[in-house]
């Protein structure tokens, strides 16, 4: 499949973007390489192949959960410009 100027000029205007000649060739000979790599990528015979998630068979390590750091919640509270009720005070920054 491959874009005409007009297509994306058409395009252009539908993304409410504003390109010259110059801009619109560029684009069409960039996206008509993409969709040619998209059709060649199309072609090749996946039958039997499984869907995998990562290129490598590989599985991530597991740590036991567990508590690594003593609670110091009411040290770093205590230093803090506002707290109530456990909870840190900012000021509003939406409206």
């Amino acid at each position: 499949m491959a874009l005409s100027l007009q297509d994306i000029q058409h395009i252009a205007r539908l993304a409410r973007i504003r390109v010259d000649d110059a801009e619109a060739e560029t684009a069409r000979g960039q996206l008509n390489s993409i969709f040619g790599l998209i059709e060649q990528m199309q072609a090749v015979d996946t039958a039997g192949v499984e869907p995998m998630s990562h290129a490598l068979d590989v599985s991530q390590r597991l740590r036991e959960d567990r508590v690594s750091e003593s609670d110091q919640r009411d040290k770093f509270q205590a230093i803090a410009p506002a707290v109530e009720n456990g909870l840190y005070l900012v000021p509003k920054v939406i409206e």
